[in-house]
């Protein structure tokens, strides 16, 4: 008699393909918050997360896109935004260690931007010093001089804690042109 079925269904995340648990099973073992590095078409997030056993805990969530409110005009996508971005989550970091959790994906140069950003912060996170991008890379030296200017700017706005929200420059507005007089009707009786 068959004492089990011949087949085992998988996790639904794992049909999926969003998780590889052979790899979070690894870095759950650490023990330490996991820095959770996702890189999509438009932007870069940044998440610590600590394990718990009800569900994960999300300590720390910060985007590419909340580098506006500091001064930043480029692309959110790009090794230099990467950067920033690693550089204002390690800011903000309520942990001062972290393992690179990196998910499914095959890690990049705009992972690593953001590790070396967050590394840049004091967090300690376990890394190769080789797999690094130069800081000719994250400085913006291979783009326009503008460009790498700007990156200067919002690096030392958000290394200095400075207020995060910049004030949009005004358009200067028109005067206002007098209004044009118009015939009034007579009442209908």
């Amino acid at each position: 008699m068959a004492k089990n079925a011949t087949y085992a269904v998988k996790f639904r995340r794992r049909i999926e393909g969003k998780t590889n648990y052979k790899r979070r099973l690894g870095l759950l073992k650490s023990g330490m918050p996991r820095l959770v590095v996702r890189i999509t078409n438009t932007r870069v997030i940044v998440q610590f997360v600590a394990y718990e056993h009800a569900g994960d805990k999300v300590l720390l969530t910060t985007s590419s896109d909340m580098l506006k409110s500091h001064g930043w005009k480029g692309s959110t996508k790009n090794v230099p935004a990467a950067y920033l971005t690693g550089l204002l989550a390690g800011k903000q970091s309520p942990v001062k260690q972290a393992v690179l959790d990196s998910g499914i994906s095959h890690p990049n140069q705009r992972m690593f931007a953001v590790l070396k950003g967050v590394l840049d912060t004091g967090v300690s996170v376990a890394h190769s010093p080789d797999t690094l991008p130069s800081d000719e890379r994250i400085s913006g030296a291979h783009l326009q001089e503008s460009v790498a200017k700007q990156i200067a700017r919002v690096r030392a706005r958000i290394e200095s804690g400075a207020a995060k929200r910049v004030k949009k420059e005004q358009p200067v507005k028109k005067a206002a042109k007098p209004a044009k007089k118009t015939a009034q009707k007579p009442a209908k009786k």
